[in-house]
Parts: C-alpha cells; sequence; structure tokens
C-alpha cells in the first residue's frame, strides 16, 4: 500500500501502524454487521478497511493527533451503521445473483432427469405414485429456475444503472426455497423407489445427485432469505 502511512522513520512507522490497528477494529466491526457471499464480503470489507488505514495515516501524517486522525477519517468515510447499508445493498445483489445461479443451473437439470425417466423405458419401472409426483415436483423446479432467470436479468449488467427491484431478493430467495425442497423431495422419492425399480443403479444415482444439487440449492436460498431480512 503507498501513501503517507507507509513513510520510512520512526513516526510513519507508528502512524501507519495505529491507523492499521484502528482500521482491523473498524473492518471486524462492519464485516459482523454484513450479511452475504464470504468471498464478496471479504473483498469490500478488506477495500473498506484499506481506504481507512490510509485516509488515518494520511491525517497522522500531516501532524494530527492520532485520536484526531481517527476522527476525521471517520466522519469522511462514515461509521459503521452509516456505512453498512450501503455495503448490504452491494452483497444483497451478489447473493441474488449466486441464488439464482444454482437455481438455475439445478432446477432445469431435476426436470429434465425427471422427464428422462417419464420418457424413456427407465419411467415405466418406476412406482406409480413415484410418476405422479414427478409432475408437479418438475412444474415447480421449472418455475423457479424461470424467476431465477429473470432475476439474473435484473442484476445483470445490462441493469447496473437501475435499482434493483426491492422485492427481488425475497422473491429469489423463496424461488431458491422452491427448487430446493422440490431437490429434496425428488432425492427422497428417487431413493425410496430404486429397491423397485428394475434399473435401481441409474435411480439410486439420480437420487444421489438430487440430494447434492438440494444442498448447494438450500443453503444458497438460506443465506438469500438472512440478505433479504438485514
Amino acid at each position: 500500500m503507498s501513501g503517507p502511512g507507509r513513510r520510512t522513520g520512526p513516526t510513519g512507522t507508528y502512524a501507519g501502524t495505529y491507523a492499521e490497528g484502528h482500521a482491523d477494529e473498524y473492518a471486524e466491526a462492519l464485516a459482523s454487521a454484513l450479511r452475504g457471499p464470504a468471498r464478496a464480503k471479504a473483498r469490500l470489507v478488506a477495500e473498506v478497511r484499506d481506504g481507512l488505514a490510509e485516509t488515518v495515516a494520511a491525517y497522522a501524517a500531516e501532524g494530527l493527533p492520532h485520536d484526531l486522525a481517527v476522527r476525521r477519517a471517520v466522519r469522511e468515510f462514515g461509521t459503521v451503521a452509516e456505512v453498512a447499508p450501503s455495503c448490504q445493498r452491494e452483497l444483497t445483489v451478489a447473493q441474488v445473483r449466486h441464488t439464482a445461479r444454482a437455481v438455475a443451473l439445478a432446477a432445469p437439470l431435476l426436470t429434465v432427469c425427471w422427464y428422462l425417466f417419464l420418457a424413456t423405458g427407465h419411467g415405466g419401472q418406476l412406482p406409480l405414485p413415484t410418476r405422479l409426483l414427478a409432475f408437479p415436483l418438475a412444474g415447480f423446479a421449472a418455475a423457479a429456475a424461470l424467476l431465477a432467470a429473470t432475476a439474473l436479468a435484473a442484476t445483470g449488467p445490462l441493469a447496473r444503472r437501475l435499482p434493483t427491484p426491492r422485492r427481488l431478493p425475497r422473491a429469489t430467495a423463496w424461488a431458491g426455497t422452491t427448487a430446493g425442497v422440490c431437490l429434496g423431495m425428488s432425492a427422497l422419492t428417487l431413493a425410496a423407489s430404486s429397491p423397485l425399480s428394475g434399473n435401481w443403479p441409474v435411480v439410486a444415482l439420480a437420487g444421489a445427485l438430487a440430494a447434492v444439487l438440494h444442498t448447494v440449492v438450500a443453503s444458497s436460498a438460506r443465506a438469500c432469505r438472512d440478505c433479504a431480512r438485514a
């Protein structure tokens, strides 16, 4: 990092160390107030922390007492309570896109799997209740995938200059929850039906895949709900 806080000599070194220490405390408080994807959150908090440390060090290097340098830097940046809402909005959009991508990839795969089972000889080997359950599960998954694609379009590069719809995070969270429930029910249904199927290894493999996708989508949907409430 360049700037006054990195000057050589005892005064510059002490100013930089003091600035780094206060910036670390500020960053910890900000991180605890935010919800969102871990990587995006860490990157955002690091940017704020580095900027604050440079500003504190610059004021201290100008000869201001360190406490005054900190107060001026925080007044320039804003307190954690003032900065957190704008940071949270950015992280919420990132989480919406993360959840929407997971749903947009997993839900169509579930629909295709059920279609292949029903349209080929494998579907006829499944018990009747399983085949009847496949239609609503595939339908709900397809609807969730459509909503996820809409969320990606609404938060993509073409929409950066437009405000994010206020209810989009919650709608995306519920789309993820719906897809997660469909995936979970599919996993349980296929696992229970595999011993009754003539081609049980394929059915069991499809159930295992649905279980893995359920874990990914459900955890992302839970994080999206947390962001929507933040």
